[in-house]
């Protein structure tokens, strides 16, 4: 899954493997308060950013606005369980009378509705509801940001990546869909054209769950997506804030949900200063920070021992990264792409947010070794002789002047004043000193950098655009699930973000890269675990090897709250409070 807004602006970090790493998937936090929760009064939220960046289901791909609106008002089939610990990852029953149940060798998956599950209009939550949902993530001339597996899975013919059928609102391919899922009373299945063991688990993405067709406003459906959990939307303005209150028609006996608040707001576009302010003030008690603070604030609050009861300090489950845009006319020289690796100036950044013991560490890969079976420390990169944690800007000269005899255009680009690397970044206060470090720190190998600053609530919105124009941005991934299977294929392979552009690679990349995908196919593919495993090892070493991403970190994350929040704890799945749970204390 996407990385959350504001990890995304810090993206740019992160070497010694440390056992804390392997023990992630089981982290949590003590509870913010050992008393009973308390129904009733107003939850609070802030943030510098100016709105969610998707609410609308097929959007919808990142790990804490995931967690918020599926504790409040958006329903999938199967859940995870929210409790903390590793116990967190396991599936549960929502919408559905139970987790799924495959047949034909996983091919084939069945989902019974439950009863009593209602519309926020009264109106019951039908199958055909949950057919059209899923229907919409083909609608790929307006939704790219979320999950797609629909697309890769579906028994639908296509190919290159691409979908016989069109999405409902062109319509074009409908009775191919219509035969890949199909609905008799309440029991809805999906038809797969291969094995996908995991299936279940996509099915917590609120991409797999009901969109009422007659409430459906296509890409304005994201102000106001129809609830079906215990809260509504009153109020989004963007800029502004967002309101929720209780949903009248929503049914507890066909729910595991135990709201508490009465009311949950979300104020947006809390300037920097004023947001850390508060938080390291506690002047709105009964309130959450969904942003973190800036640096130098984050390590005052962590070193405050009257604070330690209002944060936490966690290994999450995403690799920050910077991704190289390979596509002809930007970085599309390996020499070079390697030469800006190394040139990197990793502790720099680590220290700007607070050293390794809060920011993390720099990683080997794109799979984090909280995924256990799949990691593998690489060769090469971080493990290179000529690696320096702070830089090594001598050993880039000597990269960029044996790059001028293969790709002598992109190393003149590169170079020149005029033009440089092109470099997009989120428009704060923190990220513009992520930017200044890395320009200072590339400067040194004769790296010209040039920086363009986006409004960070629209960010995750304008990927598929971005990465067609520049030549380096900063994000991160978290897996979807416990498998590399949700991780390699996303992130360079023919999946949702891969952001390098190494399929419009020429000449010798092409022919490799044709290599890797068959290689990934060949994993997506492989039913036993082992074998897979090794494979997506090998796959993570192809791309380190290629330096599709020039940097990527292993991080933490810290977060606060206030002192009147009860029921706090980190929900490993999506890295992220378990919302839910959350209440006001009297």
């Amino acid at each position: 899954m996407k990385i959350s807004i504001r990890k995304a602006i810090a993206a740019g970090s992160a070497v010694a493997l440390t056992a804390a790493l392997l023990s992630v998937a089981g982290t949590s936090s003590a509870t913010a308060a050992s008393a009973s929760p308390v129904t009733g009064g107003t939850l609070e939220f802030y943030t510098n950013g100016e709105q969610f960046a998707n609410l609308d289901p097929q959007r919808n791909y990142t790990g804490q606005h995931l967690a918020f609106t599926s504790a409040y008002f958006m329903r999938t089939l199967v859940s995870y369980t929210p409790t903390a610990g590793k116990d967190g990852f396991t599936l549960i029953p929502d919408l559905a009378t139970n987790t799924g149940v495959p047949s034909n060798k996983a091919k084939t998956w069945k989902y019974t509705l439950r009863d009593g599950v209602t519309w926020e209009d009264g109106s019951a939550v039908t199958c055909e509801d949950l057919k059209y949902g899923m229907s919409r993530t083909f609608a790929t001339e307006l939704f790219v940001e979320g999950p797609a597996y629909p697309i890769q899975w579906l028994d639908i013919p296509g190919s290159g990546g691409e979908s016989s059928y069109k999405g409902p609102y062109v319509k074009t391919g409908q009775d191919l869909y219509d035969k890949a899922v199909t609905c008799s009373g309440n029991t809805i299945t999906y038809n797969l054209k291969k094995s996908v063991p995991d299936f279940n688990y996509y099915m917590t993405y609120q991409a797999s769950g009901p969109v009422k067709k007659s409430k459906d406003t296509g890409d304005k459906y994201d102000l106001h997506p129809l609830a079906t959990g215990p809260y509504k939307i009153s109020k989004y303005e963007i800029n502004d804030e967002f309101v929720l209150v209780r949903n009248p028609e929503w049914n507890k006996s066909s729910d595991f949900r135990t709201p508490y608040p009465d009311k949950i707001v979300v104020t947006f576009n809390v300037a920097e200063d004023l947001r850390d302010e508060i938080t390291l003030k506690d002047s709105k008690p009964n309130a959450v920070n969904l942003d973190g603070l800036a640096p130098a604030n984050n390590i005052k609050a962590m070193e405050d021992p009257k604070m330690a009861d209002r944060r936490w300090n966690l290994f999450d489950p995403y690799v920050s990264y910077v991704t190289a845009n390979n596509a002809p006319g930007h970085l599309d020289c390996l020499l070079v792409r390697k030469a800006i690796f190394f040139a990197y100036p990793a502790q720099a950044l680590i220290d700007l947010n607070g050293g390794t013991k809060y920011y993390g560490e720099p990683g080997d890969g794109i799979i984090k070794p909280n995924l256990g079976l799949d990691y593998a420390p690489t060769t090469g990169n971080i493990h290179d002789k000529n690696y320096k944690i702070e830089g090594n800007p001598e050993y880039a000269k000597q990269l960029l002047n044996d790059a001028k005899k293969v790709c002598p255009a992109t190393v003149k680009r590169v170079t020149d004043p005029k033009k440089g690397i092109s470099y997009y970044r989120t428009d704060t206060a923190t990220s513009k000193k992520v930017a200044t470090i890395v320009g200072d720190g590339l400067k040194k190998a004769g790296l010209v950098v040039n920086v363009s600053y986006k409004p960070s609530g629209t960010w995750n919105a304008n990927l598929e655009k971005y990465k067609t124009e520049t030549d380096l941005f900063g994000s991160g991934w978290g897996p979807d699930w416990a498998n590399a299977s949700t991780v390699v294929p996303e992130m360079w392979g023919q999946g949702c973000c891969n952001y390098t552009s190494n399929m419009k690679a020429t000449g010798a990349q092409a022919a490799s890269y044709k290599l890797f995908i068959s290689n990934v196919n060949k994993a997506l593919n492989e039913l036993d675990r082992n074998k897979q495993a090794s494979m997506w090892k090998k796959l993570n070493q192809f791309g380190m090897d290629q330096y599709w991403y020039v940097y990527t970190a292993f991080t933490k994350t810290q977060d606060y709250w206030g002192s009147k929040v009860g029921g706090v704890d980190f929900w490993d799945p999506q890295g992220t409070w378990i919302f839910g749970n959350l209440y006001v204390k009297k």
